[in-house]
This record gives C-alpha cells, structure tokens and sequence, in this order.
C-alpha cells in the first residue's frame, strides 16, 4: 500500500500513454494504464483511483463510454477527457456527460499540471468533508434543488451559466460552487462585464505590456492572471459586445490569453461561470451574443428561483439578513411581527432578495428598536398606508390577516385600473411594480377574469 495519489491513465496510442505516464509518475503519482475500454474496467476493479485521464476514441469504445461507466460504477471518481485539438463539440460533451476536465492535443505540462493538481485535490476534499451550501438559505424544494446542484457543479470544471432575476443570487451560488471545488484555495474574481467601457475591454480581462498604448508604463495583469487557478465570474456577460466575444471565446477554447501589446500567448487555469438576467437565447437568436459562446459558457446551466417562487423561504431570509444589518449597525436586533412576516411573505418581490433586504433596512430605520410592524415595511406613497392607524385596527378584528392584505392589494389595484381606464401598462406604472408583477398578482388574486362592472362592484 502506498499514501501516493493514484491515477489512471486510459489510450490506445503507446506513445502517449507512456508520455502521460512518465509525465504523472514525475509528479509522485502512481500510475497504471490501459490500451482500452475493457482493460480500464478491470483496472478500476482492482483499486481506488484519485483520477482517470481517457483518450476519446478507442478500439472497443469512446472516452464517453468509460465516463458513463466509472459515473455509474465508480462514483466520484474524476475523469478528464482527451480530445483532439480544435473539438470543442468533443470537449463540450465530455463536461456536459460530468467529465471533470478536458485536455486538447497536443498536451502540454501546462495544460496537464492544473487538471491533475484539482483532480487530486478534489477527491482528497471528498473524502475528508462534505461541501457547505448552507449560505444559501431556505427550506423550498427550489433552494433545495439549487443546493443540490452547487454540490454536483463543485465536483467539475464546466463552464456554468446562471439564469435569474437581478437579486435572486446569482453571484452568491457563483461563490459557492467556488468555495465548494477544489479551486477554493485561489482567487475568485467576479466582473461587471457591463460596467467596463468598450476600448477597456480587451486589456481588463487580457492585461497589457508595458508602451502597449500612451499610458500603458508598465506591465499589468488583467482578469484572466489574476483569476489564474481560480475561478472567473463574468456578470451580466450579455452586456459583452461582439468583438469581445470572439476574443473570449478563444481565450476559453483554447486555455490561453494573450496581453495587449504582446506577441506571445500564455497558459491559464481559470474556471469560468457566468450569469445575466437577460434571456441569452433570444439575444443569440437576434444575432446580439455569438451561438459559439453561448454553447461553450452553457454548458451547465443553473436557474435561481424568483423570490415570489418561494415564499416559505421569505421569513427565514428576513430574519438572517435582519440579523446581518443589526450586526452591522451594532444594533440589538428588533422582531418582525406576524403580521409583518404575513405581510412580506406575499409581496412579489420583483427586485428579489436584494429588494427584501433595502425594505428590511429602511424599516430598522423607522420601528422602535423592539418590534418592526408592517406600517415599518410601508413606503410613505405605498397604496395600502392609509390602511394603518385605527382603520386597520377597526378591519383586522372583522377579517383574517390574510383577507384584510388581498382587500388592501385588491382595493389598490382596482383603483388604479379604473384610473388608467384600465390599460394593465399604465396601471403598473402608477402601482409602481413591473407589468409582469400586476399580471402576476391579478391572476393570484382572481381579478384577471373579472369584468369591469364586477371590479367596481368590489371597489364599492
């Protein structure tokens, strides 16, 4: 028995499977090999492996065989692809069949070093802990599936795309499948792609040479070097214009970077997730955002649920990031009511968590430093304040909390239909909320169905 990391190697070329060979054992790691599909299979049979690096074609299969196989039979395991130089159908495959890694012929010691070094140190993770998710909270089935998804995501190098409304935390689960993988030890840079101008783009993420352009009086890394190792996470990524994105895209394919000003390319380690709340799709159909880079950043697409979608999860949000501001402030830490709590567990929410969080700051502002009640929660124009004070206590005692909150919304809106002769845009627009957001609340409390003499009658 050795303490040595222990690899798989899996070709049926000699030349280059002894080249890995030789390469790997340099590194300290013991080394078996096999010419073949089956051979592999009676290899991985016989002991644990920390990682498995297969050719893509073999006489008795495809690297994608193998990988299918070692996923069902051999769990955790992890595997990187080799694919021939230009694929990247190939590559793009093996990572969404949950490949670990790929390698693009000819394999160079730059390109082989980093895979094998997060390999190995993602199994040896596995095995001593299990990952930490717990940042993102909620008890949803949604937040559940978005928990379970950071984990597997963690165990990979995919390039991941996040989806979801501004607010709904799509840096957070970027940080978290971060924190969670075997790069967690280096950097996690994150980047507003729509915050840098144009004529920047190219040496903030590349970097530059010294005299590249006036100004330019020494060398500097950009986003890519400073990311090295680590993971790059591009916000908003559909604000990227397209010249830009034909440079992104070969920086990703082909695992190199080249500096402003330089004549020399070179190797980086860099994971790279990205998000946007635009619709990546439509904007490629409209030929705003290249279909190559939007298959080679998709690969692995995570979708954060709305706030609106998970309401059971509201309250206990409320109360962490209440917690987080008091702590903060160097403030004690007020209750929310539950009249407050049934109160913001209902609202839609179009600005999500972030939207949650600057309600629940202006409210420590304005409540008595024990209890934050719902007049707290309230904008001075919100349509439901005149509800408050005696008059809100006159209808609570004839109605259920949650009856009283619909007649509030339901009065509001009607209001502001037959103001607007109801056209639902313009509605909206006085409401304050998003044409969405009224559509949406019209349907929840079955108003859109009516007609106008019933929506009067119920103003009455």
């Amino acid at each position: 028995m050795t303490n040595k990391p222990t690899c798989l190697i899996v070709d049926d070329e000699t030349d280059i499977r002894e080249l890995l060979v030789m390469t790997l054992e340099r590194m300290d790691i013991e080394t078996y090999s096999a010419c073949c599909v089956e051979e592999a299979k009676t290899l991985l049979a016989k002991r644990p492996y920390g990682l498995c690096i297969t050719d893509m074609q073999m006489p008795d299969g495809t690297g994608l065989d193998l990988l299918h196989y070692i996923n069902e039979f051999h769990t955790g395991l992890p595997v990187a692809v080799i694919t021939a130089h230009g694929s990247a159908e190939n590559a793009v495959c093996a990572l969404k069949s949950g490949a670990f890694d790929y390698l693009s012929k000819p394999i160079s010691l730059k390109q082989l070093r980093p895979v094998v070094e997060s390999a190995l140190k993602l199994t040896a993770q596995t095995e001593q802990s299990h990952p930490n998710t717990l940042e993102m909270i909620g008890d949803s089935e949604q937040i559940k599936h978005v928990r379970m998804m950071i984990e597997k995501l963690a165990r990979s190098q995919a390039p991941v795309y996040i989806s979801g409304e501004s607010g709904s935390g799509k840096e957070l689960a970027a940080k978290l499948i971060h924190k969670n993988s075997s790069r967690a030890d280096d950097a996690f840079i994150a980047v507003n792609c729509g915050a840098i101008p144009e004529n920047l783009m190219e040496s903030e993420f590349f970097g530059y040479k010294k005299g590249a352009f006036t100004g330019a009086g020494q060398d500097k890394d950009g986003m890519f070097q400073a990311a090295n190792g680590g993971t790059l996470f591009l916000d908003e990524v559909a604000d990227l214009p397209l010249l830009m994105q034909v440079k992104l895209l070969r920086a990703i394919q082909e695992k190199k970077v080249r500096m402003v000003g330089s004549t020399t390319e070179e190797t980086v380690d860099v994971r790279i997730i990205s998000a946007t709340h635009k619709n990546l799709a439509e904007m490629m159909d409209n030929g705003q955002f290249r279909k190559d880079l939007y298959y080679r950043l998709n690969v692995i697409q995570l979708k954060m649920p709305s706030l609106r979608d998970r309401p059971v999860d509201i309250p206990l949000i409320a109360d962490v990031l209440l917690n987080k501001l008091c702590t903060h402030q160097q403030a004690s830490v007020p209750k929310i009511d539950e009249a407050a709590l049934a109160y913001i567990s209902r609202l839609p929410f179009p600005g999500n968590v972030r939207e949650l969080e600057n309600m629940l700051e202006r409210a420590l502002a304005l409540c008595d430093g024990k209890v934050i009640t719902i007049k707290d929660l309230m904008t001075e124009d919100d349509t439901a304040t005149r509800f408050m004070s005696g008059e809100f206590d006159q209808l609570a005692e004839e109605l259920t909390l949650t009856d009283y909150l619909e007649n509030v919304e339901k009065k509001a809106i009607i209001q502001a239909l037959n103001k607007t002769n109801h056209n639902k845009t313009a509605a909206a627009k006085l409401l304050g909320v998003t044409f969405r957001t009224l559509r949406y609340r019209l349907a929840k409390l079955g108003l859109s169905k009516e007609t106008d003499a019933d929506l009067e009658n119920d103003s009455e």
